[in-house]
């Protein structure tokens, strides 16, 4: 289980990025569209004003069960600790443990 400071963080980092992402991407198509290099370097330091946790490579996935950071499966949201235990109570619909 995940300390609860680090899933607050997760989920305001996660509010920062959505907050700043049309800004962010405007920066971005206009940097690819300037041709002065000056003008791209002062884009570039406006990009770089913008807070660190905003950048959506700074985002990590948790689980949202025990907020596990590592073994995280996209398509459940959950740890494989998690999605393991599940599957053996039978409580995802259609997954089954293989054996052969």
């Amino acid at each position: 289980m995940a300390k609860k400071a680090m899933k607050e963080r997760e989920i305001k980092r996660f509010q920062l990025i959505q907050k700043y992402e049309l800004n962010r991407k405007n920066i971005k198509r206009k940097i690819k569209t300037q041709n002065s290099f000056v003008e791209q370097m002062a884009l570039q330091r406006q990009l770089q004003k913008l807070p660190r946790n905003s950048s959506p490579s700074r985002h990590r996935n948790r689980c949202w069960m025990t907020g596990r950071s590592r073994g995280f499966y996209r398509d459940f949201g959950l740890s494989r600790h998690v999605l393991r235990e599940m599957a053996h109570e039978c409580l995802l619909p259609g997954l089954t443990k293989a054996s052969w």
